[in-house]
């Protein structure tokens, strides 16, 4: 069946499969009939998307951004190939994105859930800093992690998010749902 293949093909559960199903053809699953499996996890996802807004923000505005823009410039990335995959940027500094989205603890918290901020020995801190930063998506679109490259020197040269609740390194293929979007609405 369509929902089987859509299981296997893009590893969702069944509830999944629904849902993307019904995406495509432009319904939507009411709530009341949603099916739910475990803890509600959108928390999560909805401060990955503030983190990734604030990563896009930091390109196009911080004073420091301009190594990020050269450095893709240099590489041939294009303003509107930044635009499509959503890249941004972490500026030098232990709690930008800390203190932009860290409004209370319950806000702390799910930072630190969702990878992007460290919690060691009672010391918080980004774990991006310095960096051009990627976000990771799901088969579904959401963003689950974010990938970064260093600025200059610094070590790790490749920083990934670590595994979390809603980011499974084995599950996701950097830029396939970019690629499923343009395969599925080619340019003419």
């Amino acid at each position: 069946s369509a929902i089987g293949f859509i299981m296997e093909y893009d590893r969702l559960s069944f509830p999944e499969a629904v849902e993307e199903l019904a995406t495509t053809v432009g319904l939507e699953v009411p709530r009341e009939v949603r099916f739910e499996q475990g803890p509600d996890r959108r928390p999560l996802y909805d401060r990955l998307e503030q983190a990734a807004r604030f990563y896009e923000q930091q390109l196009r505005h911080h004073t420091g951004a301009e190594r990020a823009v050269a450095y893709l410039r240099g590489r041939g990335v294009s303003g509107e190939v930044a635009a499509r995959y959503r890249i941004g940027f972490a500026p030098p500094g232990w709690q930008n994105l800390l203190d932009a989205l860290g409004s209370d603890d319950d806000s702390i918290r799910q930072l630190i859930e969702a990878g992007l901020v460290s919690d060691q020995d009672g010391r918080r801190f980004d774990r991006l800093r310095d960096r051009i930063v990627f976000p990771i998506r799901d088969a579904r679109g959401r963003i689950v992690g974010f990938g970064g490259r260093v600025l200059g020197d610094g070590k790790p040269k490749y920083l990934n998010s670590p595994e979390t609740p809603v980011f499974h390194k084995g599950r996701e293929l950097y830029g396939l749902y970019e690629a499923r979007q343009a395969d599925a609405h080619p340019r003419r």
